[in-house]
């Protein structure tokens, strides 16, 4: 348990700038909604007119953005790449940063072993992601609601944060199974990154491109779409039974590879 205690305390400046940026994020993104819902229609129509490829890549898609669960919807993107980001960094780091600052000799002088010393840098991590997440879920209830005028959101906004945790769970473990893996903590984080950033990629490719949507099972941005949760109206189960098999591999990798990793001094 001290070392839950001591990896929330030397998290929590990284997890008060992270939330201040996804607040800041939201207010500036629904800031940009009351600039779009004065012009009305007309903002609809105008973005209708754009290449399907710019609208792929803004995240538009078949969104109404007269409406705040519309624009919501766009926003969730952004959102939930910034979210990626912060639970891959935060998984790569949580597992190798005392190797990187060179202080493993902490690790040994502890009664403790390295599965128990894992599952106590999960927990903190895993704590990290779900205050993250209910930040994130906050502000967005305070101020989509604000703009919605009566637009009943409330139960759109908390499936597609479900979504949004079941996707930082994923590459907050990628994180952390890559780190445990990796021989060299200075660079621990660039695998998660690298893989994260092939999905995104592979998210906007299948967007532009419907002939390539058989490789939506291969980008995790597309488990938890906002436009199929929205207007759909419910989880995809092969969907939610490849989240629970990715998070299951990559938390089995992070202890296996973990374990029998030399730890440097």
């Amino acid at each position: 348990m001290n070392i839950f205690f001591r990896e929330m305390k030397a998290n929590r400046k990284s997890l008060i700038i992270w939330s201040i940026g996804i607040i800041l994020m939201i207010a500036g993104g629904m800031g940009k909604y009351a600039a779009f819902s004065a012009t009305g229609q007309s903002a609809a129509v105008i973005t209708r007119q754009l290449p399907g490829s710019i609208q792929a890549i803004l995240g538009i898609g078949s969104f109404d953005l007269s409406k705040a669960g519309g624009f919501y919807g766009v926003l969730f993107l952004y959102l939930a790449l910034m979210a990626a980001i912060h639970a891959a960094i935060l998984g790569a780091t949580i597992i190798s940063k005392e190797e990187r600052d060179r202080t493993s000799e902490f690790l040994f002088v502890k009664p403790v072993s390295r599965n128990k010393l894992v599952t106590a840098k999960l927990t903190t991590a895993s704590s990290n992601v779900i205050i993250f997440n209910l930040v994130t879920l906050s502000f967005l209830i305070i101020t989509v609601g604000y703009y919605s005028r009566g637009e009943d959101i409330t139960a759109d906004i908390l499936k597609l944060m479900l979504g949004l945790f079941f996707l930082q769970l994923i590459f907050l473990l990628t994180g952390t199974g890559t780190a445990a893996l990796s021989r060299e903590p200075n660079t621990a984080s660039s695998p998660a990154a690298g893989i994260l950033l092939f999905a995104f990629i592979l998210n906007v490719a299948v967007d532009m491109n419907r002939n390539l949507d058989f490789l939506k099972f291969f980008t995790p941005f597309k488990y938890f779409n906002a436009r199929d949760l929205i207007y759909g109206g419910r989880f995809e189960p092969v969907f939610l039974v490849l989240s629970l098999v990715i998070i299951a591999a990559a938390l089995t990798a992070t202890f296996v590879f973990y374990k029998r990793k030399d730890l440097a001094v």
